[in-house]
């Protein structure tokens, strides 16, 4: 584990974060609203993707580094994205730098992009378009100004982007877009009446990511 260090508008903190694996691409990983970078979902993530071949850096924001469950400001988060960027061109300056996170997580990776953020692509694990029934406030208007690949995954079932062919109409105004689509997912991935642990759910989307990402790479 190491410690980065976050200036935030209030001041500087430390967030952890954790490093893995050494392969050529760093996906640097941040968890969701509720959660922390050592839930089971995220090390089933990064792990499969250890064994794939990537190098990984969990971290967690500087909220759950003090022990609220709520997340702080969004400039919060934007300013700990970019000091975990620096962190990864500090220690690995040749690398390429994927920016995944769960749901709030690859929210604000979205947006630290959107403000100038450089990284090779961007990987959302369950995009929350919009809280549950409330498509009428869609968090959505940043992502056309993103220029890098952006790679969503979905459940087909998630109530955080539904209705899909809202969802649909936003990723269609992207420059470089993909998604994946998980069936009968809901918004972490769980598949009704197939009930498995959260670390062997986050596994299985490694593989999915890698070859989306290659086959997005090969038609532009």
């Amino acid at each position: 584990m190491v410690d980065v260090r976050v200036v935030l508008p209030t001041g500087e903190t430390i967030v952890s974060a954790d490093w893995a694996g050494d392969g050529d691409t760093v996906v640097a990983i941040a968890h969701g609203a509720g959660t922390g970078k050592d839930h089971p979902f995220l090390t089933g993530f990064a792990d499969a993707l250890n064994d794939l071949g990537f190098t990984t850096l969990r971290f967690n924001f500087p909220y759950v580094e003090q022990g609220r469950r709520m997340p702080g400001p969004a400039a919060h988060a934007i300013a700990t994205w970019e000091a975990v960027l620096a962190e990864v061109r500090e220690q690995r300056p040749d690398a390429e730098v994927w920016a995944a996170g769960k749901s709030y997580g690859g929210r604000m990776a979205s947006m630290a992009v959107a403000q100038g953020l450089a990284v090779g692509r961007l990987v959302y694990l369950g995009y929350p378009l919009h809280a549950p029934g409330k498509p009428e406030k869609p968090r959505a208007e940043h992502l056309p100004e993103i220029a890098v690949p952006q790679l969503f995954v979905e459940g087909t079932n998630d109530p955080f982007i539904h209705p899909l062919a809202q969802f649909d109409e936003v990723v269609a105004t992207c420059q470089d877009a993909r998604v994946v689509w998980i069936d009968g997912g809901g918004h972490t991935f769980e598949v009704r009446g197939r009930k498995r642990p959260a670390d062997e759910i986050g596994a299985s989307l490694a593989p999915i990511v890698v070859e989306a990402a290659r086959d997005q790479d090969r038609t532009p």
